[in-house]
């Protein structure tokens, strides 16, 4: 049986003839490039034909690249973000600061511009926080005894009055605001000089005018400051604005509202007036003249009184007999006329004169 070997692995010519063959090829091809330029047109083609699969063979690696061209870019952009937003909520921060600063510089400026009007001396104090009770209208301020600060020294801001100090520790006070259910300030109407108590409301921050007329001379828009006379707040210090005036025709006092002109909730800043009012001494009191027990009485001289003379055919008149229990005639008392009355019994000796 003869055996012959497949088709592609047949030997034909020589593999020295032919790399000789395929050498001298080559070097005819690039002696004709090189002179001629015969083969640019073929080179072009050809290019031309195997460009698509040129990218054909390059999409994995773009595909690799751009991969992980695509992550990094992403993690930086993310760690971008993050630094953007830590670097926007810094300036945020900052530009809250700075404006919280301005408003306080404006308050500052505004309590030092009221402190060089004000009768008193006076000390700067900050709220450091509200009092624990929620039922209560109270601050606590960083000042106490050991700056000077006293019980029932009045509180205020630029714009008007806010309390009075109620308690007093070392280092720290508490004010009672002047809407609390238990504080009552004397003020006056700017306008009028009508007096009257203020009395705080509570929560609603309000303040009332109690025990008014109802054809009390009040209007909305009109000003009340302190009256001065309780001796605590001096006078002219602004208090509240009239915001709401009821007159009842059926009761006996009217309902008048007002709105404190002090800014009680939003200031941080506030000045003690460490002195009350200068007051005219009140007038010394007269003392009462008690009587004694046993007061004196003027001493009655006995009356000289001439006997009666009964004229002839009547009887001799007797004195009246003093009833039980009747003052003595002469004793403390003037003596009464007695009425000329006959007598009934047998004529008696003349009587004598009672003392």
């Amino acid at each position: 049986m003869q055996y012959s070997p497949p088709p592609l692995f047949k030997q034909g010519a020589p593999a020295r003839v032919k790399v000789t063959v395929f050498a001298l090829i080559s070097i005819a091809l690039l002696m004709m490039d090189a002179r001629v330029h015969a083969l640019a047109t073929l080179r072009q083609a050809a290019a031309t034909v195997l460009y698509p699969l040129q990218m054909a063979a390059l999409v994995p690696r773009d595909a690799l690249a751009g991969m992980g061209s695509y992550f990094s870019t992403l993690s930086v952009l993310q760690r971008e973000v993050r630094e953007l937003k830590n670097a926007q909520v810094a300036s945020a921060q900052a530009m809250q600061q700075a404006q919280l600063q301005m408003a306080e510089n404006v308050q500052l400026r505004k309590l030092m511009g009221a402190r060089e009007h004000l009768p008193v001396p006076s000390m700067m104090s900050e709220i450091l926080y509200d009092a624990r009770d929620p039922s209560t209208r109270k601050v606590v301020l960083d000042r106490g005894l050991r700056q000077g600060v006293a019980l029932g020294l009045p509180v205020i801001d630029n714009a008007g009055v806010v309390g009075q100090v109620t308690r007093v520790f070392p280092f720290t006070s508490e004010v009672t605001l002047l809407t609390d259910k238990e504080q009552a300030i004397p003020v006056q109407v700017l306008r009028n000089g009508l007096r009257s108590v203020a009395y705080g409301r509570g929560q609603s921050g309000l303040l009332d005018l109690r025990f008014m007329a109802p054809n009390a001379d009040i209007l909305v828009g009109d000003v009340l400051i302190t009256s001065g006379m309780d001796g605590v707040y001096p006078a002219g210090l602004a208090v509240a604005k009239v915001v709401q005036v009821e007159s009842s025709a059926a009761g006996a006092f009217g309902r008048v509202v007002c709105q404190p002109l002090a800014g009680i909730d939003r200031n941080r800043q506030l000045l003690i007036l460490m002195a009350a009012p200068d007051l005219l001494p009140r007038p010394a009191e007269e003392p009462l003249k008690v009587a004694g027990k046993k007061a004196a009485l003027p001493k009655m001289a006995p009356l000289n009184v001439a006997p009666l003379v009964p004229t002839a055919g009547q009887p001799k008149p007797q004195p009246p007999a003093s009833p039980a229990g009747s003052p003595v005639a002469g004793v403390g008392t003037a003596p009464a006329a007695a009425p000329m009355t006959p007598a009934v019994a047998a004529p008696a000796p003349a009587a004598k004169a009672v003392p």
